[in-house]
């Protein structure tokens, strides 16, 4: 049974590295510029910011992924998208150990339901086009793409692609 909940402060390094070992299967598919830049990211304390909500997957009692809800008219791409009006699902990881037990689907439905309670008719992500599952699983629960709103971090040509979901 997967467990959502929020995070605790002292689960944060835990949360950071297992990110970083989510993340990490993309490494070989794109310049070692732009992981270094994903890998800061994704270890950055910018879900530390107020209104964000951080949470935990367990599985089996144990965290087997994450994801953090930015909250609406929030600057979560450090100025290169701007602040969009509904909130934003950022740094979806799932442990590769525990994926194929539905752990990403039950952040991301936490997330939406989170979402609907704050009141929001939209949910927002934006995701590195080489992520090929995880657009699969997010197109799977009805996001859209908003091109307008992708953007290139590192100047070498990888776009972030914009998703957006009606709830």
């Amino acid at each position: 049974m997967i467990i959502v909940r929020k995070a605790e402060k002292e689960e944060l390094p835990l949360i950071r590295s297992q990110r970083v070992r989510a993340y990490e299967e993309h490494k070989t598919a794109i310049p070692d510029a732009h992981w270094q830049a994903l890998k800061a990211a994704i270890l950055s304390d910018a879900d530390e910011q107020p209104g964000v909500e951080l949470l935990v997957a367990e599985l089996d009692g144990k965290v087997a992924g994450s994801s953090a809800l930015f909250p609406a008219k929030t600057d979560a791409y450090d100025g290169l998208v701007e602040e969009l009006a509904y909130p934003e699902i950022r740094v979806l990881a799932v442990a590769p150990e525990a994926r194929g037990n539905g752990v990403a689907s039950a952040l991301v439905t936490k997330c939406i339901d989170l979402a609907k309670e704050e009141g929001h008719n939209y949910i927002g992500l934006h995701t590195g086009e080489f992520m090929h599952r995880a657009i699969s699983l997010y197109q799977h629960y009805g996001f859209e793409r908003l091109p307008h709103f992708d953007f290139q971090p590192a100047d070498d040509g990888i776009t972030v692609k914009a998703f957006r979901k009606s709830i």
